[in-house]
């Protein structure tokens, strides 16, 4: 009994360390004092001045314009490279693997001057391009590490056995394989489309003029002291992701009970 109280202690005050920043952020959006440290009463002020900053919209465009391509077009090649990797041999297999994982470990400051020395050697000029780029870069080892489990738990044989009774690769490929595999590709998407949202360090050395995210313009406005519409938009963007969330798991658990339906 003890020791249940106790790991419940433990669990909420866990939670607790990782959330109160967020729930503090949430409380002081609606704050009518610039002052990040004092409440000074209730107002939706900064929701309204949020659609009023043309900066800032404008950095949330681009933000959102990046995060969703480089997540698309990360998700596909790293889907595609995923079950590649996995039908290969043994030591091949291994080789590939530990390429993958360099991009990973590696520091983003290393990525980011690496791409930009890339981009200048083939007189790529800086901009939306550049940005789109690198971000598909960085994404994708991320995107093929969340997919490569589900492709362990899932039986080999099944796109063979496909194949067996007249299904030609491709739909093999579309019609077994992927929905085998597609909670591995979700959380890949997700992935790749938060840590697009996030970057900082690679998108600050391959930006160009007039091309601009939210993690360098609250970089900017950090000198000056930060707006309290960030406030307002890291709110509505941590709602939106949750509402997302949400809509995602319950249609896996539908999808996972009506396969047992099915069974």
């Amino acid at each position: 009994m003890v020791g249940r109280i106790f790991r419940r202690i433990y669990t909420f005050l866990i939670f607790l360390f990782l959330y109160a920043p967020i729930i503090v952020l949430i409380v002081f959006s609606f704050n009518s004092s610039k002052s990040r440290g004092v409440w000074s009463g209730f107002t939706f002020k900064w929701y309204v001045e949020l659609f009023k900053d043309v900066e800032v919209l404008k950095a949330l465009y681009y933000t959102l314009l990046i995060a969703v391509l480089s997540s698309i077009i990360s998700t596909i090649i790293g889907t595609f490279a995923a079950i590649g990797i996995y039908g290969m041999p043994g030591i091949s297999k291994k080789i590939i693997l530990n390429l993958n994982y360099l991009p990973v470990l590696n520091p983003d400051i290393v990525t980011a001057v690496s791409l930009m020395t890339l981009f200048r050697f083939l007189r790529i000029e800086f901009g939306f391009i550049t940005m789109l780029l690198s971000h598909i870069t960085f994404s994708i080892p991320y995107v093929i590490l969340s997919i490569l489990p589900k492709l362990k738990q899932m039986n080999k044989h099944l796109a063979e056995a496909a194949m067996d009774l007249g299904a030609t690769p491709f739909y093999a490929l579309r019609k077994v394989v992927i929905p085998e595999i597609m909670p591995g590709i979700v959380t890949g998407a997700l992935l790749a489309f938060t840590l697009s949202v996030d970057d900082f360090v690679i998108s600050f050395f391959n930006k160009g003029a007039g091309v601009t995210n939210l993690s360098i313009t609250i970089f900017s406005m950090a000198r000056r002291g930060i707006n309290p519409v960030i406030n307002a938009l890291s709110t509505l963007m941590f709602a939106g992701l949750l509402v997302l969330l949400l809509i995602i798991n319950s249609r896996s658990s539908k999808s996972i009970s009506e396969r047992g339906d099915i069974i």
